[in-house]
């Protein structure tokens, strides 16, 4: 080839257009560039959360229109499972690139077109949720109220399916806020509801494996080595401070269980534990670590401390009539380890009777 048409020969240098650009440095930017690049990173955060949004609605619209196609013409035509079979596969021949269309998956579509009739006018939870969280409720609950409370719990704390199937798992619709609390009558209606929400009866430790002693601080220890399970029973907005937090009266030593530290009703929880029956004189204890908690280590904007008892079990008349003698704000819970009722159908066989494992938990055990 000519140089003259282009060829560069070796030792040489072509000046041209061509280069190698590299990033201006952060510090030659004007003082004003974080601000334009904390927004613009908001609005591709915002537009891509609202492309999966929208994409997601996309796909629950047209699964609902291929579910309630199929409904109706099994009610007017009627037909079996072949003919779900053959669609299947007739679909995916079609769309060879696409998933979501076996046969059990079509199946799933006319369920949930069946169960959401005014779907294409839902405004609620299940609308937003993605499928694979909305076959779960299809899968594991019957009634409506149950899908739609725990499609809006699933929503507002972004729990992944794991999460979902562990609290219906546990039944955490039938103990939320179950608690017994003197909450109404000691804080603010604006924090009152919350908290009792926040509390539930009985909590579910079925991650534990607890010996025949089961005394408190063997209970304390393992919910800590397994803090993260703890936090998911606890609910959302539980930060955890410490264990067995030491407090020291003019020479006396006392030890607070666990301490916790609630985001949303913004103040300290005091959690105690007891491996026996519920008595009124645990309350003056817990009293006392929520009134040092206030003092000593609570900022001046925080709400006043928050205490809940966990127990073994419970009289709930004598935990209400206790509560109305103090003016804290406390809740009176029962702890459980694993329950039979909490798990699937499928694996209830495979267990302890209900009779068997009450009376496995019936040993009276001392502090």
């Amino acid at each position: 080839m000519n140089p003259d048409q282009g060829a560069i020969e070796p030792g040489t240098r072509k000046h041209a257009a061509a280069s190698f650009p590299g990033t201006p440095a952060r510090s030659s930017m004007p003082e004003w560039y974080p601000e334009l690049l904390a927004s613009v990173t908001r609005q591709v955060d915002t537009g891509r959360s609202k492309a999966i949004t929208a994409a997601n609605q996309e796909l629950l619209a047209s699964y609902w229109a291929i579910g309630r196609e199929l409904a109706e013409r099994e009610t007017e035509q009627g037909w079996g499972s072949k003919v779900v079979t053959r669609l299947a596969a007739d679909v995916r021949s079609a769309f060879p690139a696409a998933t979501g269309f076996s046969p059990r998956n079509l199946r799933y579509m006319k369920s949930f077109a069946q169960s959401w009739p005014d779907f294409p006018m839902l405004q609620q939870a299940v609308a937003t949720l993605p499928w694979g969280h909305n076959v779960i409720l299809l899968d594991k609950l019957r009634d409506i109220e149950s899908r739609r409370w725990y499609a809006a719990a699933a929503v507002e704390n972004g729990w992944s399916r794991a999460v979902l199937v562990h609290h219906i798992e546990t039944k955490l619709h039938e103990r939320s806020g179950k608690a017994i609390t003197n909450f109404s009558a000691t804080l603010p209606p604006s924090d009152s509801d919350l908290a009792q929400q926040s509390f539930k009866d009985p909590y579910v430790f079925d991650f534990l494996s607890l010996t025949e002693k089961r005394n408190e601080r063997e209970l304390e220890t393992q919910l800590v080595q397994h803090i993260e399970k703890f936090l998911l029973e606890l609910g959302q907005g539980f930060a955890f401070v410490g264990e067995q937090v030491r407090l020291e009266i003019n020479g006396d030593e006392f030890f607070a269980d666990l301490l916790f530290y609630h985001l949303k009703l913004r103040c300290y929880l005091v959690i105690e534990l007891k491996a026996v029956k519920f008595e009124p004189g645990f309350l003056s204890q817990l009293g006392m670590y929520m009134a040092a908690v206030d003092d000593l280590l609570a900022h001046a904007d925080d709400k006043p401390t928050i205490g809940l008892l966990l127990c073994k079990s419970k009289n709930n008349l004598v935990a209400e009539y206790a509560l109305r003698t103090t003016s804290m704000p406390i809740g009176v819970s029962e702890w459980k380890a694993e329950i039979v009722e909490s798990l699937p159908e499928e694996f209830a066989s495979s267990l302890p009777s209900i009779s068997e494992l009450e009376a496995e938990l019936s040993h009276e055990i001392s502090e």
